[in-house]
């Protein structure tokens, strides 16, 4: 019998994304809640930075891990796999982006989507316990 997908919220999407951050050491995780912002794309993004290719791939394939442990779901969309500068995994309710940190300044979404109310997440906090990290 073929395990059925478990339907998470775009809060626990959040959670796991950035349990998954944490865990290969991503560097100014930031959460970007755009349920309030008119014609957003989705629902939140989660920003981080990483200073290698090795790393920034490692992030991403740990946030895919994450999700994938909890719900059986892969990305619906992602890009930049290839040139490890910008790696954007697109879950819908919540698209994660793992930048290069000079690529991170240079496109600077926290400022092209000002509306957002943003959530700083710690570097020094434990990726253990998942529920305590995020949004209740």
């Amino acid at each position: 019998m073929a395990e059925k997908n478990k339907e998470l919220s775009g809060e626990e999407l959040c959670r796991l994304v950035v349990h998954g951050m944490l865990e290969k050491k991503a560097a100014n995780i930031v959460v970007m809640d755009l349920r309030n912002v008119k014609n957003a794309i989705t629902d939140f993004f989660v920003i981080c930075s990483g200073n290698t290719d090795t790393q920034i791939d490692a992030i991403a394939t740990s946030i895919d891990e994450e999700i994938f442990k909890a719900s059986k779901l892969h990305p619906w969309h992602q890009e930049g796999k290839q040139n490890k500068e910008w790696i954007l995994l697109d879950y819908v309710d919540v698209v994660a982006h793992v930048f290069r940190k000079d690529r991170r300044k240079f496109y600077d979404l926290e400022s092209l989507w000002g509306d957002a109310e943003l959530t700083e997440i710690a570097e020094s906090m434990e990726p253990e316990p998942l529920k305590q990290i995020l949004i209740d």
